[in-house]
């Protein structure tokens, strides 16, 4: 995808105020990137490159990857881990999968592997301590597969911990709303691509547009029949979120799919924790 429809990279910094985080982890540096689609059309080496290489700039002390490496078969993987073992973070590099990512029946497990040999820990309802037992981070399974069971996993934390946890899809926030959750990111929505500024994504209009063509014109444009899926809360496509009592920060992704990106550029998110 040439620069001209997918827009600048971006870098997007913010800083995050965790209770109860220690001390010792005031001012920690996390780096996520997300929804790479990864086949030769959605995303360029170049624009891959430049995101690496603000990453590496950035100096962060875990990197996180939020899923969709590919877009339909997992083939790609191969090519992309060659630039993504150019990554750098101190205390290692964290990924969950998308739901692109286990589209084929052996996606999931191919894809696995080609980012574990590289180093980087994928993380499927499970939860790891990358700076000692101060601070969980977890990794859901993706919302769309069967052993998507967040019970399972949350309930395994001590409750006085703080935790980040790792999750594609950001309607999962309503769902983890159930839980203490200090941080969570999330992928998948692409910022909604088309964004309209003070108004947001485009698409999430797209139902009440439809609803005003009279149904004897819409049969005609399959485009126009079929129901969007992609996401239900399209007020969290991008950004950081209060979600009840947690905070949701949604990464506009790398790739993109057409027609382009408008006023919605790819981005790198630097995240600072604070104290609060």
């Amino acid at each position: 995808m040439h620069w001209l429809l997918s827009g600048p990279l971006t870098v997007e910094k913010l800083t995050v105020k965790i209770a109860g985080l220690p001390a010792s982890l005031q001012g920690k540096k996390l780096v996520q990137m997300s929804d790479f689609h990864y086949d030769g059309v959605a995303l360029s080496d170049e624009m891959l490159e430049k995101a690496i290489a603000f990453s590496n700039q950035l100096k962060p002390d875990i990197v996180i990857l939020t899923g969709d490496y590919v877009t339909t078969s997992p083939q790609p993987i191969h090519q992309l881990v060659l630039k993504l073992k150019q990554l750098q973070a101190q205390a290692g590099i964290y990924a969950i999968l998308g739901n692109h990512d286990i589209y084929y029946r052996h996606a999931k497990t191919e894809i696995t592997k080609a980012l574990t040999n590289i180093g980087v820990h994928v993380l499927w309802n499970e939860v790891v301590y990358p700076f000692g037992n101060e601070l969980a981070l977890v990794g859901l399974a993706d919302r769309y597969s069967p052993e998507f069971n967040p019970g399972s996993v949350m309930e395994q934390l001590d409750p006085n911990i703080p935790r980040i946890v790792l999750s594609h899809n950001p309607d999962t926030a309503e769902i983890l709303q159930a839980w203490r959750v200090d941080l969570q990111l999330s992928g998948h929505s692409h910022g909604g691509q088309i964004v309209i500024p003070g108004l947001g994504a485009v698409i999430a209009y797209r139902k009440k547009i439809v609803q005003k063509i009279p149904y004897k014109i819409r049969r005609y444009f399959p485009l126009l029949r079929r129901e969007n899926y992609v996401l239900r809360h399209w007020e969290w496509a991008q950004g950081l979120h209060r979600v009840g009592s947690n905070l949701l920060y949604v990464n506009r992704g790398l790739g993109t799919y057409s027609p382009g990106r408008l006023f919605c550029p790819p981005e790198v998110t630097l995240i600072t924790l604070q104290r609060e």
